[in-house]
């Protein structure tokens, strides 16, 4: 089994898509109008995941799946995933407007995705925890009422975390906003992945020139994979193989 990673992927379909006529699926916000390297991202997306997944392999979504306001509008955008091979394991972005009652919204998920809110996902002896994050303190961009929010997501993935019953040989942790400043300080959701043994995050919602903000590969001991989609030219970027060969 192989663990992938793609976050950030923006859909908008209009309508259930068909990838066999993408021209069949209209876009009512296209990325490509705020940024053109993002033409066509959905069938690059699918063509790529399609190509290298399999039904065997695990893909982590870190969030803004899609541009929906109400989860019947976002009800095309969860079809196109379930037109994707492979388990998808996704937690909440700061676009996702959609993800309001995690009951409801699950009823709608496609049978290949699975959604993490204050729970856990387990394979095995491998456990798959996370939270959406947020910005965090001492950031160019963080207001005082963001403080609120910030704690609140270190609650959230605590609980993740200790919803874990039994042993797990390897969790890791999938958030959408980068775990860290743009300053890479130290941060809360760093010391609950120190105090839990966290080895591996996989983080998103670094676009186009802030990318150069990302972690580097390694730091505190722990390994970053960062996982937005047009970093990642819409090809799910290979975690690990499980179980290590």
């Amino acid at each position: 089994m192989k663990i992938y990673a793609i976050s950030d992927l923006h859909l908008s379909f209009s309508r259930i898509p068909d990838p066999a006529n993408w021209g069949d699926s209209p876009e009512y916000k296209p990325m490509s109008e705020v940024d053109e390297s993002w033409t066509n991202h959905a069938s690059r997306i699918y063509e790529n995941w399609t190509r290298i997944v399999t039904d065997d392999d695990v893909v982590l979504v870190g969030g803004d799946i899609s541009w929906a306001m109400r989860l019947e509008e976002a009800r095309p955008d969860l079809h196109f995933l379930g037109l994707l091979p492979g388990l998808i394991v996704a937690v909440q972005g700061n676009h996702d407007y959609w993800w309001q009652s995690i009951s409801r919204v699950r009823a709608m998920a496609p049978p290949n995705l699975r959604l993490i809110q204050n729970d856990h996902v387990r394979l095995g002896d491998l456990v798959i925890c996370g939270t959406r994050g947020w910005l965090c303190p001492n950031g160019a961009f963080f207001k005082e009422e963001d403080m609120k929010i910030y704690r609140r997501e270190l609650i959230r993935l605590r609980n993740s975390l200790d919803s874990v019953q039994g042993t797990a040989e390897e969790i890791i942790v999938m958030m959408h906003y980068m775990p860290t400043n743009e300053k890479h300080e130290y941060s809360g959701f760093i010391e609950i992945f120190q105090e839990y043994g966290i080895k591996h995050v996989v983080y998103g919602h670094l676009h186009a020139r802030a990318c150069r903000y990302r972690l580097p590969d390694q730091a505190w001991g722990i390994n970053f994979y960062l996982s937005s989609a047009d970093y990642l030219s819409f090809t799910p970027r290979l975690i690990m193989n499980w179980p290590p060969r």
